[in-house]
């Protein structure tokens, strides 16, 4: 569909950085304001944690279509600690930071259609979420 972009994450100008890329992409494939916005703070929380956590990573971007929807895929991937409870992660308010709220992996999910976490101890942990155009998030959630 749309070609794909990938981003190194290292530090917070890679963040920036993937969110423009994000942003721009998500313009490209038709997403209105609102939605591009909403995928921005997405990439955002996901490429924090990646700098938090596992100190790198990489993010791609792509274009993605199901039948007559489309959309943007975003995969955030990096060979960090892993998270040895994703359960936990993925309640609002968990924070393994400083004792920090944090809105990051579970603000992430609601901010987009589709979400997935794969993550092992040890190997790092994998994020792949999807926007659709037309859809504002996962309110009911």
């Amino acid at each position: 569909m749309a070609n794909d972009a990938r981003v190194e994450i290292s530090s917070s100008l890679d963040i920036v950085n993937a969110r423009q890329q994000g942003r721009a992409m998500a313009h490209k494939l038709g997403f209105g304001g609102s939605e591009v916005t909403l995928i921005a703070a997405a990439i955002s929380e996901v490429a924090r944690n990646i700098v938090e956590y596992a100190r790198r990573g990489e993010i791609i971007l792509a274009g993605v279509q199901h039948g007559a929807k489309r959309g943007i895929k975003i995969v955030a991937r990096d060979q960090g600690p892993g998270i040895p409870n994703l359960t936990q992660a993925m309640q609002y308010g968990y924070s393994t930071r400083n004792n920090r709220s944090g809105a990051g992996l579970p603000g992430a999910k609601w901010l987009m259609d589709e979400f997935d976490i794969q993550s092992k101890v040890g190997k790092g942990t994998t994020v792949t979420m999807k926007k659709w155009a037309g859809s504002l998030g996962n309110q009911d959630d």
